[in-house]
């Protein structure tokens, strides 16, 4: 028998909190899809990208996490069943993408952008979904896997999490 992330895999949602229908479409998506294939959904717990994803992630049965920024458990969305109150800011980031064994970003600014940064320094598989292009002269590119539609998201963030290899 199998340890509980074995068998159901941490795969984090990142985006903005100001998002655009179409990317709150596809982070219900998101979530939906990752609640099917048995997986825990871990995100930032708060609106836009976040809430759309856990809101599919509970319309399809799954269990959603929260890393949040401030003191409460109040500023969680209401479709977050573990609510972890770090009172970090924005350097709760770090334990989303460290707890995470991929991360599918939709869309988002420069928090999403500093998760990527984060994920790529850290060698978690980021799949990206209508966000983030990043080039730097003389360098290849970064390992951004691009998706499509929300199930080729998912499908390559299952596929890359088992192969992430991690040293602490």
């Amino acid at each position: 028998m199998g340890t509980f992330e074995q068998e159901s895999p941490l795969i984090a949602v990142i985006g903005g909190a100001e998002a655009s229908p179409e990317e709150m479409a596809m982070a219900a998506a998101v979530g939906r899809e990752l609640a099917r294939r048995g997986a825990i959904l871990i995100c930032g717990g708060r609106g836009g990208v976040m809430e759309a994803a856990c809101r599919g992630a509970k319309s399809a049965g799954g269990l959603t996490v929260g890393v949040l920024p401030g003191t409460t458990r109040a500023e969680a969305n209401p479709y977050v069943d573990i609510p972890i109150v770090t009172g970090m800011g924005e350097a709760r980031n770090v334990i989303i993408i460290r707890t995470a064994r991929a991360v599918i970003a939709i869309g988002g600014s420069y928090g999403t952008l500093s998760e990527i940064a984060y994920a790529l320094h850290y060698g978690v598989p980021v799949i990206g979904l209508g966000t983030w292009e990043l080039a730097r002269p003389g360098h290849p590119p970064p390992p951004i896997h691009r998706a499509q539609t929300p199930e080729e998201a998912v499908d390559l963030a299952l596929s890359l999490a088992w192969g992430v290899l991690r040293i602490p």
